[in-house]
């Protein structure tokens, strides 16, 4: 069976991506690091509809965690293998680069970008060799133009960009796609803290986007009708000028 890993995959458009690939026919591995409420949570509405649905309870900013829990995986699917990986998992630590501190900055570095390659380079060898996975990296607006207080996170998100790009190059003969989105102003809980009404007037679209449609970006990257797109980053974002 082909399954796919949605890191962060407990909430907000993790979650949604879980839950949308479910429906595409893919057993759903949901990595999460301590919301095992909110895991339970999208585990039982995939299974409600018919799906398919694993916790993996492992922090990607943890090598040991990440390839102990990988290898444990594998080590008891044999038969199967991760054909899909949504590398979603997050955090932020807001501050002016002046005010930030080391664990600020390096937190946010290792959790996106280190975590991107923990991550990715166990499970793309068996996408490789089967032929046939998608990489889908998440990655943001402040990857793309930078955002003031974001230093951290810009640069982990801009490396991750420069990944896609990179790893794309490296496994497109394999028939793997590696691509990015990045999400602009998506109404989630790592948004709920921003001033909405405030920077909604600087949105075309005037309005927050959904988990939703960042994840139906995530689900048609997925499919067979994308197989000739890689090595793309691709803006959701209400039309923000970059």
């Amino acid at each position: 069976m082909k399954y796919a890993l949605i890191t962060g995959g407990s909430r907000g458009i993790g979650a949604s991506i879980c839950k949308q690939l479910s429906k595409e026919g893919y057993g759903i591995i949901i990595n999460y690091v301590n919301n095992d409420s909110a895991a339970n949570s999208v585990k039982e509405e995939i299974e409600k509809e018919g799906g398919i649905a694993e916790l993996l309870k492992f922090n990607v900013a943890d090598n040991d965690q990440t390839d102990n829990a990988l290898d444990s995986w594998m080590d008891s699917h044999k038969d199967d293998y991760i054909a899909v990986l949504v590398n979603n998992a997050g955090i932020r630590k807001d501050n002016l680069l002046m005010w930030m501190e080391d664990d600020d900055w390096y937190s946010v570095i290792n959790t996106h970008l280190n975590g991107f390659f923990r991550v990715t380079r166990k499970v793309i060898t068996p996408m490789a060799k089967k032929k046939w996975g998608r990489i889908i990296n998440v990655a943001s607006l402040s990857g793309v133009r930078g955002m003031q207080g974001q230093t951290n996170y810009s640069a982990a998100k801009g490396g991750l960009i420069a990944a896609t790009k990179a790893l794309a190059l490296e496994v497109a003969k394999r028939k793997v796609t590696v691509n990015a989105v990045a999400p602009g102003f998506i109404t989630t809980d790592m948004t709920k803290e921003l001033n909405e009404e405030q920077l909604i007037e600087t949105i075309p679209a005037g309005r927050f986007g959904t988990a939703d449609e960042v994840a139906s970006l995530v689900k048609f990257l997925v499919s067979e009708e994308a197989a000739y797109i890689t090595g793309q980053v691709i803006e959701i974002n209400g039309g923000l000028n970059t």
